[in-house]
């Protein structure tokens, strides 16, 4: 009898908690695959609290070639919604180009060089340092492929001094943010906005600029996509062949280093991916040590070429890359094979999982953001820059 009222208990026990129990165990799951989606709401530094003013404002200035050197290059010339706020080429032309994305040249050959690298989509970087908890501060929130710069304040100032990027030749990196200071202050539209928005006797300086643009990018976030709606609990949001690629995604080892909700550790790599001809000179990344940030693998769509200098033109080109460190091989001259590293030699991708490993990646492709661009700028100059 006594062993019956037990049973008759335990049974009762499973019954009445199993909902909580199951609540329990796919948290557990989560955890083990040290994955998750992204938050629904964006943090902001104390110092740098988003207003829809603000994100209008750095909206503006973000298509407006007014803030670079030779008044031809904005932020969204590489940077455009129609590109997924990236670029389809390997390296980007800003100053002396013309043209929009793959189709962009050179007006004057020799004039000035590439841009170094690849540029990031800026879509989600209002996440970046995001770790397996969910915990992220914006203030110190990693950036560029060799993070050497934190925050997207930061940032943003960073490619108006670059001579490739937006600079040119005109002026040095300690002169340009106060000439552009000095253009937007002649500008009426300028000055009442950035009035309207920072309660400074002179609101119109170079580290409210970073923060006007940085309170725009981080409006720009793909929260929702299929993946994001599976791990928040619809089942049906991913297919099961898409099911399968995750489980070999996390079998052969990438969840190694692209981990989180952003499908990125953050820390810096070798790997030995091959030079980039268009180069003059070899990218040698973080501390001189051919190490370079984990990317996130979200958006991947509008991302393409990959890799820190687009090298690799395709997913498969990417996974057949990951194949060949797995046989000790390096595809750089400069890098030993001792030097690449470990979890990335690891790595046990066959040819035979890419299709279905290609196949989840598609699953953290959101293309829900916003694509608004400006009609004109109070510059009155083209929008976006020497696109056309």
């Amino acid at each position: 009898m006594f062993k019956k009222i037990v049973l008759i208990g335990l049974i009762s026990f499973c019954f009445f908690n199993c909902k909580n129990k199951k609540n329990t165990l796919v948290e557990i799951a989560q955890t083990k695959v040290r994955v998750s989606a992204l938050p629904k709401t964006i943090k902001s530094p104390n110092n740098n609290p988003t207003t829809k003013e603000k994100v209008d404002l750095g909206r503006l200035l973000f298509f407006d070639p007014i803030l670079s050197g030779n008044k031809d290059v904005a932020c969204a010339t590489c940077h455009h919604p129609k590109n997924g706020y990236a670029e389809f080429r390997d390296i980007s032309i800003g100053v002396n180009g013309q043209g929009f994305g793959n189709k962009r040249e050179f007006k004057q050959p020799n004039d000035i060089p590439f841009v170094k690298r690849n540029a990031h989509t800026v879509l989600n970087t209002a996440y970046n340092g995001i770790n397996m908890s969910n915990h992220y501060s914006p203030e110190d929130a990693p950036m560029f492929w060799d993070s050497r710069v934190n925050s997207l304040e930061d940032q943003a100032l960073e490619p108006i001094k670059a001579l490739e990027e937006m600079r040119g030749t005109h002026f040095s990196d300690t002169e340009i943010l106060n000439e552009v200071v000095k253009r937007l202050k002649a500008i009426p539209e300028y000055q009442t906005l950035f009035e309207n928005v920072f309660e400074e006797d002179e609101p119109i300086a170079s580290e409210n600029i970073g923060k006007a643009i940085a309170a725009y990018e981080r409006t720009l976030v793909t929260n929702n996509s299929d993946f994001d709606k599976y791990m928040r609990g619809d089942e049906s949001a991913i297919s099961l062949a898409e099911k399968e690629g995750f489980e070999l995604f996390k079998k052969v080892g990438c969840i190694n280093c692209h981990n989180g909700p952003m499908f990125s550790d953050f820390k810096m790599h070798v790997l030995s991916v091959p030079e980039n001809k268009k180069l003059d000179s070899i990218d040698t990344g973080f501390e001189a040590q051919f190490a370079f940030r984990t990317p996130t693998l979200r958006n991947l769509r509008f991302t393409a070429p990959y890799m820190h200098n687009g090298t690799l033109a395709s997913l498969e080109k990417v996974l057949e890359f990951y194949e060949d460190l797995s046989f000790k091989k390096s595809r750089n001259p400069h890098i030993e094979t001792t030097q690449i590293d470990t979890l990335a030699q690891n790595l046990t991708v066959k040819v035979k999982d890419m299709s279905l490993i290609i196949s989840f990646l598609n699953t953290l492709n959101d293309d829900t953001f916003d694509k608004t661009v400006p009609e004109h700028v109070p510059s009155g100059l083209q929008v976006g820059g020497d696109i056309d």
